[in-house]
C-alpha cells in the first residue's frame, strides 16, 4: 500500500474507528444481506450485534439504520413486482408518529425489560398456531408500523417483530420477502431522519456507511437468487428456527440487563 492511500484511510474513517474494523463490517455487510433475503431474517440483527462491538455506542443505531435503509431498498427494488404497496402506505403512516414518539422516548424506557418482552410476543407469534393475520389490513398495519417504528428508535432492530407479523399475513415468500424489506426500507428512512433532525453527524460515516451499502447490494443478488431456489417448506422452517434464535437471545439479553440493573 503506498503512502498516500494509507494517509487517505484515516480520512475516509469517522473518529473512534479503526480500519480493520471498517473493512469487518464492510464484508460482514456482503453475509447479513444474503443471510436476509435467503433465509427471511437475521442478517440485521446480526450486523447490529457486531457493530456493538466495533462502533462508538452513541453511533451505533443511526449508522446501522443508514446501511440497513441501503440494503432494504435494494431488495425492495429486485423484488418489487411483489410487494403489496398499499399495506406499506398504510405502515408509513403509522411509522412517522411512532419515530416522533420513539425519539422522545429514548433513554427514557427500561430497554431490558422491552427487550425480553419483545422476544417473549415473537416466541409466542411464531411458534402458537395462529390464523393468518390477512384481516388486520391497512389499520393493523398502521399500527404495526406505529408501534415497531417507535421500538427501533430505542434499540435498533424490530425486524423480527415486523417478520412475524408479515409472515403470518403473507404465506407466499416472495410477496413476504418483498414486502419485509420494502416495509424495512421506509422504516429506517423515517428512523434515519428522525436521527438527522435531532442532530447525529452523519457525515464522517458516510464513506463506510456507502461501502457497507455496495457490499450489501451484492449480498442481496446472491441472497434472491438462492429464495428462488429455495423450497417454501424449507424456508418456512429456516424462517422459524432464525426467529426462535434471535428472539431468544432477546430474551437472555433483557434478562441480563435486568439482573445488572
Amino acid at each position: 500500500m503506498s503512502a498516500d492511500v494509507a494517509g487517505l484511510i484515516p480520512v475516509l474513517l469517522p473518529p473512534g474507528l479503526d480500519p480493520w474494523a471498517a473493512l469487518v463490517l464492510t464484508i460482514v455487510s456482503f453475509f447479513t444481506s444474503a443471510l436476509t433475503v435467503s433465509v427471511g431474517i437475521g442478517g440485521g440483527v446480526a450486523l447490529l450485534a457486531l457493530m456493538g462491538y466495533l462502533v462508538p455506542v452513541a453511533s451505533i443505531i443511526p449508522v446501522h439504520g443508514v446501511v440497513q435503509l441501503g440494503s432494504n431498498v435494494g431488495r425492495a427494488a429486485i423484488l418489487r413486482d411483489h410487494v403489496a404497496w398499499t399495506c406499506l402506505a398504510a405502515f408509513l403512516v403509522g411509522a412517522i408518529p411512532g419515530a416522533w414518539a420513539g425519539g422522545i422516548a429514548v433513554g427514557a424506557l427500561a430497554e431490558p425489560v422491552l427487550r425480553a418482552a419483545l422476544g417473549a410476543f415473537i416466541l409466542v407469534l411464531t411458534w402458537m398456531p395462529l390464523p393468518r393475520l390477512a384481516a388486520i389490513r391497512l389499520p393493523g398495519f398502521a399500527l404495526t408500523g406505529a408501534v415497531t417504528t417507535f421500538l427501533t428508535m430505542l434499540f435498533g432492530a424490530t425486524g423480527p417483530f415486523n417478520a412475524v407479523v408479515l409472515s403470518k399475513t403473507f404465506p407466499d415468500r416472495l410477496r413476504f420477502q418483498a414486502t419485509m424489506s420494502a416495509v424495512m426500507s421506509l422504516q429506517h428512512l423515517v428512523k434515519t431522519l428522525a436521527f438527522a433532525l435531532a442532530g447525529f453527524a452523519f457525515a464522517p460515516w458516510l464513506p463506510l456507511i456507502a461501502a457497507m451499502i455496495v457490499t450489501g447490494l451484492m449480498g442481496t443478488w446472491v441472497g434472491a437468487n438462492i429464495l428462488r431456489r429455495t423450497p417454501e417448506r424449507r424456508f418456512q422452517l429456516l424462517f422459524k428456527i432464525c426467529l426462535t434464535v434471535l428472539a431468544l437471545d432477546l430474551v437472555r439479553r433483557g434478562v441480563a440487563g435486568m439482573a445488572h440493573g
